[in-house]
């Protein structure tokens, strides 16, 4: 790697931390401008840089505030990074569904996930947010995930989970789908009463969790 392309690719690692959005828009086309390769700036830069903020939010460093502009950040790069990627023949390492259940219209979070989820090169069905249970098995159904996510904010949407859960065994799937669940009310205790295969605390973990489901 030549000096020009190891310092673009340090700012643009740099930027994403920093949740600069413009900043590391320009230097993503810097990067393919001197040569860089769609997948190693996407591998070995901005997705590292995503696994830093990570590990800055486990520590308590980084907040959902700083997390979202790093995000924000890795998104805007990886727009304009996309159709190179699918010129490169960079694969999606795995397809899931992820909504708000029903009744719960908070979407940070799971706008966070969704996010992180896509830079980890996942292709994500956002479900969006009051997200009924059919809608769900539709996913399932048809559009083939074999995983699904599922956020909440309110306590008083948490039985929707069940119910998504209930729904999915109604259609025959259950056996076919994860069910991951996350969100400030849940804990572990509760997914394992409803049934659920796996507990995401925070938006690192569910990535984590996501790409060790996909890796299996």
């Amino acid at each position: 790697m030549t000096e020009k392309r190891e310092i673009i690719l340090d700012n643009l690692y740099g930027a994403v931390v920093e949740g600069d959005q413009n900043t590391a828009l320009t230097l993503v086309k810097e990067a393919l401008a001197v040569g860089t390769a769609p997948r190693e700036i996407l591998n070995d830069c901005m997705i590292m840089a995503m696994s830093e903020v990570g590990e800055l939010f486990e520590c308590g460093e980084y907040f959902v505030p700083e997390m979202l502009l790093s995000a924000r950040a890795m998104k805007n790069g990886m727009n304009y990074l996309k159709p190179y990627l699918i010129e490169d023949g960079n694969k999606s390492n795995g397809r899931l569904a992820l909504g708000s259940v029903k009744g719960d219209l908070h979407d940070i979070g799971k706008n966070v996930v969704t996010i992180l989820l896509e830079s980890a090169g996942i292709e994500v069905i956002d479900l969006g947010v009051d997200v009924p249970p059919e809608r769900f098995v539709e996913a399932v159904r048809d559009d083939g995930v074999k995983v699904i996510g599922m956020s909440c904010l309110l306590t008083t949407t948490l039985p929707v989970m069940r119910d998504v859960i209930y729904h999915l065994g109604e259609a025959g799937m259950r056996n076919d789908v994860t069910v991951l669940v996350g969100g400030a009310p849940v804990t572990q205790d509760f997914a394992d009463h409803i049934g659920a295969d796996h507990f995401a605390p925070d938006a690192n973990q569910a990535v984590k969790l996501a790409k060790s489901l996909f890796d299996a």
